[in-house]
């Protein structure tokens, strides 16, 4: 009784009717690829499981991360059956539909996270040495100086606000935020690509740490180039300063028992902003400027509250680029600048590889293309100018501005059937500049049809006059000396324009003859 009356207040309804009405109208009501799931019963899952043909790609993606969880769950210091308990509902939530379609393609994230907040648990005597000096030579080497520590050299309370918006506040939020967008306005499908390329971004360069362990640069300020291990602690680096502005601790007991503390390369709050930013580009690219300005911003801000050097933020970045563009090519659909948001799209359309490549390109002989004229010609009298689509032609009423240049683009031709030409048969191409107008006053035209010359295919030949019959005439500007400009001028006479077309034809059939 209380749900029922909460959903009939305004509280409830009026957003429900904008949201109907902006977005839920769009939908083609025979079409479901952008409807969600609401079924709870496993079968449903178990029954598609069964049914689904793996792919070599899904047994390595699938087998890899279940790889990841495995190692998790043997490192992780709990009981067997807190563990499996925690195991077992998490693929509860695989099997139910309902969860099912978000759960399955967010399993990369889910690894990553499940490896990341695990990583303090793997064994010292695993773990390769912690590198101290490659990190600042390559940035000295490759830009000259350390450019965390040249940025960080003035520090102020502006500075340092303007550095914990991006990188404390806007890098934990944006994830959830441009999910939320590329659920609304994308293609449906593409928030799977998302939970892909963001979770396996992050899971690779979570390895790639634990692999390469390397010191930030709050650690040379605090200890030069000592050697480090694995019992130290870490640090908030500026954002120390954050805390102690406002008094609380955000970020210093966070950072200094961070499960990671030497992850410095590649840096995941570049690989972050940079698929964000992606992502927003793909979707909304008029706003490329205001997206790249907030990766731009974040890039300072890292450096500047001394968390990564340069070259961490170009490794993150490059990242971020190669599963991106591997997402792209693969996984994401086709966005349509024409429709509004995921209920307006029916289909999915993917990239064809094969049309993106230069090198698949068809290319014709002039044996083909020459018998491509061959059978133009065997069917009709054609003259083709180019191979641009043919509009129909239309009554005069509905003439509207055009160019002489669009007229001349498109296939002049003739109609040659009995029945009305307001409707061309099939096979027949018609020209945009073909006009469709009766004319009473010339039924004693006789008919005219000028058999085609040997040198059809020579432009100044192909004024071939067209068809009179007996109710409809099909009048082509290419025998006309009279342009679309003054067809349509209001002081035109259109009438005796006709008249005396037809006259010429006329008197040029009776010297023919």
């Amino acid at each position: 009784m209380v749900s029922s009356s909460i959903l009939r207040s305004k509280l409830v309804q009026k957003p429900y009717q904008l949201f109907h009405y902006h977005f839920l109208l769009e939908k083609d009501p025979y079409s479901t690829v952008s409807d969600l799931s609401f079924d709870t019963d496993p079968a449903t899952s178990l029954a598609q499981f069964k049914n689904h043909h793996w792919t070599w790609k899904e047994s390595l993606h699938y087998g890899f991360l279940a790889s990841v969880i495995f190692f998790v769950y043997i490192i992780f210091p709990a009981s067997f059956l807190v563990k499996t308990a925690i195991l077992a509902a998490f693929v509860l939530c695989f099997v139910i539909p309902l969860t099912s379609q978000f759960f399955v393609h967010a399993l990369p994230i889910f690894a990553w996270l499940a490896l990341y907040f695990s990583c303090g648990k793997i064994p010292n005597e695993w773990k390769p040495a912690i590198s101290v000096k490659v990190l600042p030579a390559l940035e000295t080497i490759m830009y000259g100086d350390n450019l965390s520590n040249v940025l960080a050299t003035i520090n102020t309370s502006t500075l340092d606000l303007l550095a914990w918006i991006p990188y404390g506040v806007i890098h934990f939020s944006a994830p959830f935020i441009v999910a939320f967008f590329i659920f609304l306005f994308a293609p449906p499908t593409s928030l799977r690509s998302f939970g892909f390329a963001f979770g396996y971004m992050n899971l690779l360069g979570v390895i790639t740490q634990i692999l390469f362990p390397a010191a930030p640069p709050w650690y040379k300020l605090l200890h030069e180039l000592e050697p480090a291990n694995y019992s130290m602690s870490g640090s908030p680096g500026g954002l120390g300063r954050i805390d102690k502005l406002f008094g609380v601790d955000m970020y210093t007991t966070a950072f200094s028992n961070s499960p990671v503390i030497f992850g410095a390369f590649p840096s995941l709050h570049s690989g972050c902003s940079v698929m964000d930013v992606l992502f927003l580009c793909w979707l909304f690219p008029k706003f490329r400027i205001v997206w790249w300005g907030y990766a731009t911003w974040l890039w300072w801000s890292t450096m500047y509250l001394t968390h990564h050097y340069f070259i961490d933020l170009i490794g993150g970045a490059v990242l971020s680029l190669v599963v991106f563009e591997y997402t792209k090519y693969n996984h994401l659909p086709v966005v349509d600048s024409n429709k509004f948001c995921r209920w307006s799209y029916s289909q999915i359309v993917k990239i064809d590889m094969q049309a993106e490549d230069p090198l698949s390109t068809t290319v014709y002989s002039f044996n083909d293309i020459e018998n491509q004229n061959q059978s133009h010609r065997s069917a009709f009298p054609t003259f083709i100018y180019n191979q641009q689509p043919q509009p129909e032609a239309y009554e005069l009423s509905n003439v509207t501005t055009r160019s002489r240049q669009s007229s001349r683009s498109y296939v002049p031709t003739i109609n040659t059937s009995a029945t009305s030409l307001a409707t061309p048969s099939v096979g027949y191409a018609r020209s945009s500049s073909s006009l469709n107008l009766p004319l009473q006053e010339v039924d004693e035209v006789p008919t005219v049809v000028e058999e085609e010359s040997e040198d059809t295919s020579s432009l100044e030949n192909s004024a071939t006059p067209s068809v009179f019959d007996e109710d409809h005439h099909l009048i082509s500007s290419t025998t006309s000396t009279t342009s679309l400009d003054e067809l349509e001028s209001p002081v035109h006479d259109v009438r005796s324009t006709l008249l005396s077309n037809a006259a010429k034809l006329k008197a040029s059939s009776y010297k023919s003859k």
